[in-house]
């Protein structure tokens, strides 16, 4: 359910307090639990670390990622691949002709 039009996008107030303060030639990563907070234009060219409940994944915003959410870019779980024995063969099957790749 997105937040009202009337109410605005949500963007965490110390956020754009320590944006404000730096200058983007500063290659400083700035750190943030804020995973709700919307990107806004201002933040284009900053990179955060965002928590993804263990660390802080840095993330470097860009033009696209603008009316998106901090933490949309920083999963909170490791996918590790789905199972199976049809997975299985694909993936030997990919080994395989990698290999073959090399030996030519």
């Amino acid at each position: 359910m997105t937040r009202s039009l009337k109410k605005g996008p949500y963007v965490d107030q110390k956020l754009l307090k320590k944006i404000s303060n730096l200058k983007k030639e500063d290659k400083v990563i700035i750190k943030t639990w804020a995973r709700n907070s919307s990107i806004t234009p201002e933040m284009v060219g900053f990179t955060f670390g965002v928590h993804n409940g263990k660390e802080h994944v840095p993330v470097y915003v860009i033009e696209d990622m603008v009316g998106h959410k901090l933490g949309e870019f920083s999963p909170t779980t490791k996918f590790s691949r789905h199972g199976g024995k049809i997975q299985k063969g694909i993936e030997e099957e990919v080994v395989r002709k990698e290999k073959e790749k090399l030996k030519e």
